[in-house]
This record gives structure tokens, sequence and C-alpha cells, in this order.
């Protein structure tokens, strides 16, 4: 920012449940907000009206654009479309006799043991087989007929059906009948057209044909909120969080890279945040209303590239995030003979207990009856004016309301705080649980890494976490409660570039070369059309490999030396064994092109010459008795500030 710029920058990361803002002003200072994400008798989108609020605008008046220079986002949209099923009317398209490819999908089962297997619903609503056959080779075997897709896509889109997504044996090796028979669906009245050979060139049917479908399912759903926000933004630059961490200009967001959207932005901030504090290994906790998310970062970014949520897969690169349905506003249930917590969440509205919107006991009210939470020192935004405190007398009567139900029930007596607790007991079990799978099950010691913990309520369960897995380190930046939208404002521009190779690595370093090159110039146009400056731009490339006749898939930097070795120390480190002497193939080329992101210089308070001291005590129930504790605000901490 120059002394001139009298402009802002926003940051926001639109969650389940909370929506987060920071105003970056053009002297530097930075200013927060938290929303609830909806609250129709106020406002009818939180992101405008945290911006509004900041600029001290009438939520009534547009947003002056002359003040703001840029708004960066994180949105749950296509997440919600996507857990909810409430995506776009989708046909599929696919050859003659494979209509039921998806439905039939990997035949994976999760759950080998199930006798009632329950299979999730899918996002298509009709099928489409169409007459014609790439080769394995990529000539073409049949000819594609036009007469028939013409009339079958004339007749979905009178039925009301509003997408096409389009995936046909060896489209990723030859298009051609691809690219005709999106040219049809547009002719035929379709705007939403997704073919598999764009969305996600490579091998493989049932996971192009996934990943296709997705995109076509989600990004009419995506394109309207992201119209909404830029209309109502009048031309302001507008950038939205891809799943894969980098950012994208809101013409080029697609359904397909915002499945991670908000989360890829916590990771982002949590990575940044730390490295400026010293810590290089970590072990991201997000933990916000509706679910906590967890990831590693051991110098780098780690990506999956085949995910599956909410029963679809996705095969995209996104950042690896694991989730678990334990978030502040997880609903607690007693069904007469255990607690349990989630799945289920009560979400913005009604939201938990103490919101005083009638909504059920959850995570959060458990934390409120334990005094975990503070009432003194929370915002008071709720109430039908947005103006109230919690309700912490209602916790306390719903909690001991289910204190006597167990006791009827078990013959057991406990106090409702005992109940609080035994209920939290299950929530950190779930979270621990969630971060041994990314550490320990991929051959990683948490010890070795600090607990980075963020999201709402990341820092009221810090400590029982670490501790359940002997983690000597917490670290909670002073924007935790917003990180997510902090990462929004540190995140690079970026886009990702996918070719398939499928060949013996031993035998293709030229074609290896030519698809790095080819990628990277696709890549680097691609940030410079969303304004990211050509000077700056770097990129870096990667080589996906596995072992002949194998499907683990590990992501080797093309720039090492030996990417054999490399390859056989990353297998032995995530499987514990190589297999000497077996063909490696390279199934794929990954090159991602980025443009550096925002800087934000964080002020370094002076040291404390005396010591700290509480701004109140309060009562805390803990390891099953109450304890009076001193209560610090976290704006008063210096360096060297010790709290005991």
């Amino acid at each position: 920012m120059t002394e001139n710029d009298t402009t802002w920058r926003f940051w926001i990361d639109r969650g389940g449940t909370f929506t987060d803002l920071i105003g970056v002003a053009s002297d530097g200072r930075l200013v927060t907000r938290k929303l609830l994400s909806e609250n129709p008798e106020r406002y009818e989108d939180a992101a405008i009206a945290g911006i509004k609020d900041v600029l001290y605008v009438a939520q009534t008046d547009p947003v002056p654009s002359g003040r703001v220079h840029s708004v960066r986002m994180g949105t749950t949209v296509a997440t919600n479309a996507l857990l909810e099923r409430k995506g776009t009317r989708t046909a599929f398209v696919t050859n003659r006799g494979l209509g039921d490819v998806l439905r039939i999908g990997t035949q994976a089962r999760p759950r080998l043991f199930d006798l009632a297997i329950t299979l999730p619903s899918m996002l298509y609503e009709t099928v489409i087989e169409v007459e014609g056959r790439i080769g394995v080779d990529g000539t073409e075997a049949t000819p594609l007929d036009e007469k028939v897709a013409r009339a079958a896509l004339d007749a979905a889109r009178a039925d009301g059906i509003g997408a096409v997504a389009i995936a046909l044996m060896h489209g990723w090796k030859n298009p051609i009948h691809e690219e005709r028979l999106s040219e049809i669906a547009r002719e035929a009245g379709f705007t939403q057209v997704s073919a598999s050979h764009v969305v996600s060139p490579l091998l493989r049917l049932v996971p192009r044909g996934d990943t296709t479908v997705v995109d076509a399912y989600l990004s009419p759903i995506l394109r309207r909120y992201v119209d909404q926000v830029s209309k109502s933004l009048d031309g302001i630059p507008l950038y939205f969080m891809q799943s894969h961490g980098g950012l994208a200009e809101a013409s080029s967001f697609q359904g397909k890279d915002a499945i991670l959207s908000g989360p890829a932005g916590g990771i982002v901030g949590a990575v940044r945040s730390a490295e400026a504090a010293g810590f290089h290994s970590i072990i991201g906790f997000d933990m916000g209303g509706t679910s906590t998310d967890v990831a590693l970062y051991d110098g780098t970014f780690e990506r999956s590239l085949d995910t599956e949520i909410a029963g679809t897969r996705v095969r995209v690169p996104m950042m690896a995030i694991n989730t678990v349905a334990a978030g502040g506003g997880s609903i607690l249930h007693f069904d007469g003979a255990r607690f349990r917590v989630g799945p289920e969440s009560a979400g913005a509205n009604p939201g938990p207990a103490c919101y005083r919107r009638g909504g059920p006991l959850t995570v959060t009210d458990a934390n409120l009856c334990l005094g975990k939470i503070q009432v003194g020192h929370f915002p008071a935004v709720f109430g039908p004016n947005g103006d109230q405190t919690l309700d912490a007398d209602i916790v306390q009567e719903r909690f001991a309301e289910v204190a006597r139900e167990v006791a009827r029930s078990t013959g057991i007596a406990r106090s409702p705080q005992e109940v609080a607790e035994g209920f939290l007991d299950i929530a950190i079990a779930n979270m621990v649980k969630a971060i041994k799978q990314i550490s320990i099950q991929k051959g990683q010691d948490p010890k070795r890494f600090a607990l980075t913990c963020f999201g709402g309520a990341g820092g009221q369960h810090a400590c029982l976490v670490a501790e359940a897995l002997g983690m000597d380190t917490v670290f909670i930046h002073k924007f935790a409660g917003v990180l997510s939208a902090f990462g929004m404002g540190l995140a690079e521009l970026g886009t990702v570039r996918q070719r398939a190779i499928e060949r013996p690595l031993a035998a293709s370093a030229a074609e290896i070369t030519g698809a790095i090159a080819d990628l990277a110039d696709e890549a680097r146009a691609a940030v410079i059309a969303q304004g990211g400056d050509a000077a700056t731009i770097r990129v870096t490339a990667q080589l996906h490999l596995c072992y002949e006749a194998t499907e683990a898939i590990l992501q080797i930097p093309a720039e090492v030396a030996d990417h054999e070795a490399a390859f056989t120390e990353a297998h032995e480190t995530r499987f514990g064994f190589a297999i000497p002497g077996r063909p490696v193939i390279v199934d794929a080329v990954l090159v991602e092109a980025i443009a550096p992101g925002e800087s934000v210089q964080e002020q370094t308070p002076p040291r404390r010459e005396a010591a700290l001291a509480p701004v109140g005590i309060g009562s805390m129930w803990s390891r099953g008795e109450a304890r009076r504790a001193g209560i610090f605000d976290r704006l008063d901490l210096r360096p060297g500030d010790e709290i005991s």
C-alpha cells in the first residue's frame, strides 16, 4: 500500500456457522469481524454485511467501491451443496453400454463387514449413452452419432436438466468426441457443460467421470453466489480460494476447485503464521462451528490427488485435509446407553442452545457449562437484535435434564458438569483420531510437530488434544479465531495443470520434460490472465509415480536429481516397504504456477517488565472438579509472558 492509498483490503472466510472477516486499512491496521453466516433478520449475505460494518456503511446502502481495493474469499457454498445434495440437475453423458459405470464405481468397500450396504446417491439425475468410441491408442474406433446425441440432449434440456457432464472412454487421450458433444450441448441451450478432458485430463474413467459430474453439479450454484457477491461489490476485484490453496479470480472459480475453499485458506494461514513464529513443522488443528479440519505441514503443503467427500470421489489436487464432524456446533446426544457427539450440527441457525435461538445442546454448550467459555468475554451478538450475551442459564438447565436422564437410564448420578465433560471427552477422542490418521498412519510422529490451533473453538481444546498425542508445543496465533480469513490474505494467486503420461519412468524423460514445458506455459498464461505479474510468477512441477500394477501414487518434485530413489524413500516412509526391481510408472505430471501473495508486517509488542496480571478470576471444571483460574486477555500478552 502507498501512503496515498485510502482503500481497504478484505479477507473473508464464509464458514458454515460463522463468517470471519479481516479488513486491512491503508496504514496497515487490521480490523476483525465475526458474523453469523445466516442471519436473515439482519442481512442477506454475511460477507457483504461485514464489509459494510467495517466501513461504517448502513446495511441498506451499497458498498462504496472507491474505498475497497480488493476482496479475497473462501466459501462453503459448494461444500454445503455437495453435502446436502442441493446442486444443479445434471445429465451424465458417456459411451453406450457404460451408463452405470459411476454407480458401479471402484467396488471399494470401506466397511467390509457391513451386511446392509448403503450406497451414496448419485449427483447426476439422468444418463445419456452415445454411440461412438475412441480407442486406447487415441484413434476413432466408432464414429460419433451426432443425431442421436442431439436428440437426447434436447430432450434433457426440455425436461429442465440444467447441466451436462461428459466423460467418454479415453477422452483424455483424444478429446475429439467430447469436444463435439460439448458443442452440441451448448447448442441445445445448456450453459453449464463440463467435459472430462478439461476438468480432469487423466486416466481411469471412474474418477475422471466422478470429477466431471461434481464440476457440472456444483458450478452453477457456485456461479450464482459469485455473481451475487460480484454484483454487490460493483466491479471491485474479487478472488476466491481454491481447494489446492491458490487464489483464483472470481470468473475462473470452478465447482471442482471449490469443495475445500474455506479449509484451504485456514491451512495457508496456519502455515504462514507459524513459520513467522519459527515453527516449520506443524499440525494444523482448525475447529470451527460445524467440523474440525486437521492437516500436516513439514516444509511443503501436502496435497491429495483423490479425495472422497460425502460419498463422491473427486480427482483434483486438494489440500490433504482430514475432516471430522466435531465442531463447536456438533449436537450432543444421549441415546439411553451412551453419549454421542455429532455428526449433526446446529449450524448458525438455530445454533447451540446458548445462542438464544432454541437450538440443541452442542460442544460449545459443554464448554460454556465447564467454564472454558466465559460469558463476559464472549461477543454479545445474540438475541433478536444481535446485542445479547450467551445464555448460560439455559445451558445449565439442559445439562441438568440430561444428567437426570442418565440417572434414570443407568442408575449413575452425575452432575451437569460431569455430563458436559463426558461429552467433551468423546469430541476430543474424535479429533485425536483424525490427527493420528494424517500423522502416525503416514509414518510421522506427531510429537515432533507443533500443534497450531485456530478456528473459533480450537483454543478451547488445544491442550487436551496435544496432551492425548504427547505433543509438547501448542501455537495459537493472535488471529486464531479468524485465521482462515487471515490465510486468504496470505495466499498466492495460483493455478494447477495436469497431464496423464502412464509410461515407465526410465523411458519417458523426454516426454516428461515436454509435458512440464507445455503445462508451465499454459499455467503461467492463466495466472497472467487473472492479474498476476509475469515477472514474479514461479512455476513448480511434480511427478505422480507408482509401482507398475499398483495404484499407490506418490508425489515427487520434478527437480530432484534421482526420481526413482526419491520415490523409493517416500514409499518406505509411507508404507514401510519398497519393491526393488519393479518398474516405476509416471502416472501424470502436475505443474503449478504461482504469483506472490500479499504480505503483512506484524508488529511485535515490547516485553513487559512486571508480571502479567489477570483481568479476572473465573471457575472452570477440569478433570472432575471445579477449579479457580485466572482470566487473561490475549491482547495483553507480550513476548516472554508466562501464565501459570
